[in-house]
């Protein structure tokens, strides 16, 4: 699973073979001039396009790969309401006041999404419907306490904390004692999402490059951003890379870590078959800290990912490894086959928080998402163009956040998560 994106074509997953937009966008040749210029064609990079464009600025996208080659491409598809640390972590940061608006863009993220789809019709099986299952009886508690804490703090009610007796509305195992139903969630086609984003971007006036690496960053009253045949000058630049950022920005690069997951796909399942695993169509995750997350597609297989690795190394035999976990919840799948297995990084930060910010007054970015992509990066998109256009006070909230660097510097701060997880891994297991 190589980190080298420059000019990379889609890798074989379930998701580009189903994929239903194979345009390709030129590579960038020449100088460009533009209001904006975004780096990273993945969801936060085309999210913040399409809204710098309906804004009406001028904006280039310059893509090392495909559109959508990265994380953005290659997720689970599950699309969760909020973040991926706990609202405390925001808390330790913010006054309650601004913990409250974190908390109400947390669930705009989902509404983000929906608005996008419904207005550009984009075609990416979006459904609704998310289950966080317990695995032991201290999830079971914890699921309960966050169920009754959002309705407290937050005045949220649509969490419904399901029963062991009642998790067969969701799924045909008894793995897990119960879950907790989350009303506003769903899960979609990534890639496809990804795509009908850029197709909308590229209608209100965005120019998109392909296979045009960043290769530096200068910054000054024009921001000049070269590839290896072109330079684009702009007044803003957006950076949007994510696990990818490297050399671009050495000081951003030092505060994400770039972990691996890994997904496979089954074959289709016959439709009477199907309809029992999953009956109520929602994606599931469990309550482990390495955990395992799953959900059915709309040609009728179960996607399943999981198996985190910080080392950058797939597990052997990936397929199997995957459908091995896959039985551990539907053994009544044994004869079903992997259709395909793949993985990708996503980039997590310290405190699993995300990263926003400026590195000077006119240069943007956003990282960090640690696992809840597929709709942050859909509000740092609007947060970034609404900071842009000169309406920062919601995007300035998340610069507040204390993000620190992950320790060991390059070469140690891998080895040192790589036995962090081992711990969690046994901590899963008591």
């Amino acid at each position: 699973m190589s980190m080298n994106i420059a000019n990379a074509e889609h890798i074989d997953s379930y998701y580009a073979a189903t994929a239903n937009d194979h345009t390709r966008y030129p590579r960038l040749t020449g100088r460009l001039d533009a209001d904006v210029v975004v780096v990273g064609g993945g969801l936060t990079g085309i999210s913040a396009a399409l809204n710098l464009a309906e804004r009406g600025f001028s904006v280039v996208v310059l893509e090392a790969g495909r559109i959508g080659w990265a994380a953005s491409g290659r997720n689970g598809g599950q699309m969760i309401a909020g973040f991926a640390c706990g609202m405390d972590t925001f808390a330790a940061d913010l006054p309650d006041e601004d913990v409250k608006r974190v908390w109400d863009m947390g669930i705009e993220s989902i509404n983000i999404i929906r608005e996008r789809v419904a207005k550009h019709n984009i075609k990416c099986d979006l459904a609704d419907g998310y289950l966080t299952a317990a695995n032991k009886p201290k999830h079971v508690t914890e699921l309960k306490a966050w169920r009754d804490e959002a309705a407290s703090r937050f005045g949220f009610h649509d969490f419904e904390y399901v029963e062991p007796q009642d998790m067969h509305r969701f799924i045909a195992s008894d793995r897990y004692l119960g879950g907790l139903n989350d009303k506003i969630s769903g899960h979609l086609h990534p890639l496809n999402y990804n795509l009908g984003l850029a197709r909308a971007a590229v209608t209100a006036g965005v120019r998109i490059f392909e296979s045009s690496c960043a290769t530096s960053l200068q910054q000054g009253q024009s921001n000049i951003v070269k590839t290896e045949q072109g330079e684009v000058h702009a007044k803003f630049a957006v950076l949007a890379c994510n696990a990818f950022i490297h050399t671009l920005s050495p000081a951003l690069d030092r505060k994400i870590m770039p972990v691996g997951t890994y997904v496979i796909t089954t074959e289709p399942i016959e439709q009477e078959r199907f309809a029992k695993l999953m009956p109520a169509n929602a994606a599931i995750c469990d309550s482990r800290f390495a955990l395992d997350y799953f959900r059915p597609t709309a040609d009728r297989r179960i996607l399943w990912g999981g198996k985190v690795s910080y080392s950058k190394l797939a597990p052997p035999n990936l397929a199997q490894a995957m459908r091995a976990d896959m039985l551990k919840t539907f053994p009544q799948l044994e004869d079903i086959k992997v259709s395909h297995a793949w993985g990708g990084f996503v980039d997590i930060t310290m405190t699993r928080a995300p990263h926003f910010g400026r590195l000077s007054n006119t240069v943007y970015f956003a990282q960090g998402f640690s696992g809840h992509g597929v709709n942050v990066t859909g509000l740092a998109g609007k947060l970034m163009a609404e900071a842009i256009a000169g309406q920062a006070e919601r995007f300035d909230i998340f610069t507040r956040l204390k993000h620190r660097d992950f320790p060991g510097g390059s070469l140690l701060r891998m080895p040192s998560l790589v036995l962090a997880m081992a711990w969690f891994r046994l901590k899963d297991l008591v």
